[in-house]
């Protein structure tokens, strides 16, 4: 089936053309390239909780510094903890998985680095881990 080409469409062609209006060329269109997106893992497993939050404080630190956009951290679930046995432990700040991140939201110097930290994959009793995403460096 041949369609013919109607007046209209001819007369619109014919304008553009004599126009000064002209359309950019697609393939010189500096595209913007999707944004790095880097990711680190750290995993916290048979770390005390002061070696945990000063091995997590050094390790932001360091991915701050390197432009590293999100940190995965492993913690585990806390099942196997020991804190069960001692009745003074709190049952939930000395499990990493609750602790670190706690101990991350309290301290501000740290939070400046921070855009969010996934508190939902924290509070989630099937994870181990959970993820902090980091600002860009100044």
């Amino acid at each position: 089936m041949i369609k013919k080409i109607s007046y209209k469409d001819k007369q619109d062609w014919q304008n553009f053309l004599n126009s000064s209006e002209k359309l950019e060329n697609k393939d010189n269109i500096n595209n913007k390239t999707p944004k790095k997106y880097s990711e680190k893992t750290i995993d916290l497993h048979g770390y005390t909780l002061d070696q945990a939050n000063k091995k997590m404080t050094s390790y932001i630190e360091e991915c701050y510094e390197k432009g590293i956009n999100k940190i995965n951290v492993i913690t585990g679930k806390g099942l196997r903890s020991k804190n069960l046995n001692d009745p003074y432990q709190s049952n939930n700040l000395s499990i990493l998985k609750f602790s670190v991140p706690n101990f991350i939201k309290s301290n501000n110097h740290l939070m400046n680095k921070i855009i969010s930290i996934d508190f939902e994959a924290v509070e989630n009793p099937s994870l181990g881990n959970f993820d902090i995403f980091l600002r860009r460096k100044k």
